[in-house]
């Protein structure tokens, strides 16, 4: 193929160029860069292809942190300034509210940033014949990492200790998938993927406690806003160590009222500081897992907030009193028409959305907005540098 001309980063982490057959996306180029394509592949209509040769290097480029940078599928943007990713993130948001939801941006949208590396207190690594570190992008090929820039010193020493514990003899080698989450002093390890299956027996853990700490454990309790919060192995939480705290924040930002409702409150994070605000607070959360440390956090907090265990929209629609104010940080698949039509219905005064995926909040958004509320803010959280992800907070107010 002939030089192309990368005109924009897009969502998903790639650069966009345009040629006479078509859209082209190409990953870890620069915008402004004029560079040499290798094989292009085609799938669901998307002409995809690597950079073969960088023709014109971008004034911008800097040298990854990262030795396996462009091999692993973790990072997207190490060869880029942390400012020109906090731009660009914004120029992607701003696109995908008006392209997708048809939405003008407001004129200022606020930023949240926190330290660009070592911010990580949860990865995932995982093992392959001689390797450990992570997968590949678009393969499942282990690329071996020795120590990741993003992710928490707890957790590197972690993955130290993992591969020295490998190399003894006692370490069960159908091991296929860990995961590594850290508050600082003790770090759980959890296996997500073994060979066939197999369990893992439970002195196992024990043994390899004595190699990091914490790794015997099933739960881990997190300090963060001045709360405790107990999250167990299969519950969410926010993996972001520097900006918890600012997250919650913003998305509690001119909340009040008597009556809040917290929904997706996963294990309690945004649930008990609301309950500190407002006279009664209900936290809504399906999953069995994070249910369970929400009912222990909410009890153990000693608030006046009640946990229900159900879908969101299971409870809007039981739901006859409109509260004062309503939180909702929904999976990447984002509220979904059930939700908003009962939203909708209520009406809450003040409504924030809490998102990670820009395309289903412009569409969440643009539904909302057409039937009665208006965006009083956006802030742009950066949980995720060196990377394409985009958290989100939608303050909304009902007209």
């Amino acid at each position: 193929m002939d030089q192309v001309k990368i005109e924009k980063w897009v969502y998903g982490g790639a650069g966009l160029a345009r040629t006479e057959e078509g859209v082209m996306l190409a990953p870890f180029v620069m915008p402004g860069e004029v560079v040499k394509l290798g094989a292009v592949r085609r799938r669901a209509g998307v002409a995809e292809a690597q950079a073969a040769e960088i023709v014109e290097r971008s004034p911008e480029r800097v040298e990854p942190a990262c030795a396996v940078f462009g091999r692993c599928g973790g990072c997207h943007y190490q060869m880029a300034p942390y400012e020109f990713q906090i731009e660009a993130k914004l120029a992607i948001l701003r696109e995908v509210l008006g392209r997708v939801g048809k939405l003008k941006a407001p004129e200022e949208i606020r930023v949240v940033r926190g330290e660009p590396w070592g911010y990580r207190n949860r990865s995932q690594f995982h093992f392959g014949h001689h390797t450990l570190g992570y997968k590949m992008a678009g393969s499942d090929k282990v690329v071996d990492v020795e120590e990741c820039p993003i992710s928490a010193p707890a957790v590197n020493a972690a993955l130290k200790a993992l591969r020295a514990a490998r190399r003894d003899r006692r370490f069960p080698r159908f091991l296929e998938q860990v995961e590594l989450f850290t508050n600082g002093e003790r770090t759980m390890v959890n296996v997500l993927d073994t060979a066939q299956g197999r369990g893992v027996a439970k002195g196992f853990f024990a043994w390899l406690g004595e190699r990091i700490p914490g790794a015997a454990e099933g739960e881990l309790f997190y300090e963060a806003c001045g709360e405790r919060f107990r999250v167990s192995h299969k519950s969410f939480f926010q993996v972001n160590r520097f900006l918890i705290e600012p997250l919650v924040e913003c998305a509690m930002e001119g909340a009040q009222g008597e009556e809040g409702l917290d929904l997706y409150a996963g294990v309690g994070l945004f649930t008990v500081p609301l309950a500190r605000r407002f006279q009664r607070v209900t936290g809504v959360e399906s999953d069995g897992s994070a249910a369970r440390d929400l009912e222990f956090n909410l009890e153990a907090a000693g608030v006046a907030a009640e946990a229900k265990r159900m879908q969101a929209e299971q409870y809007l629609e039981g739901l006859t009193k409109r509260p004062d104010f309503v939180l909702a940080d929904p999976p990447r698949a984002g509220l979904g028409k059930r939700v908003v039509q009962q939203l909708l219905r209520l009406r809450p005064p003040r409504l924030h959305v809490v998102s990670c995926d820009p395309a289903t909040l412009a569409r969440d958004l643009a539904a909302l907005c057409a039937e009665g509320y208006e965006m009083e803010g956006l802030a742009l959280i950066d949980l995720f540098p060196q990377t394409y992800h985009i958290e989100t907070v939608a303050r909304l107010r009902a007209r």
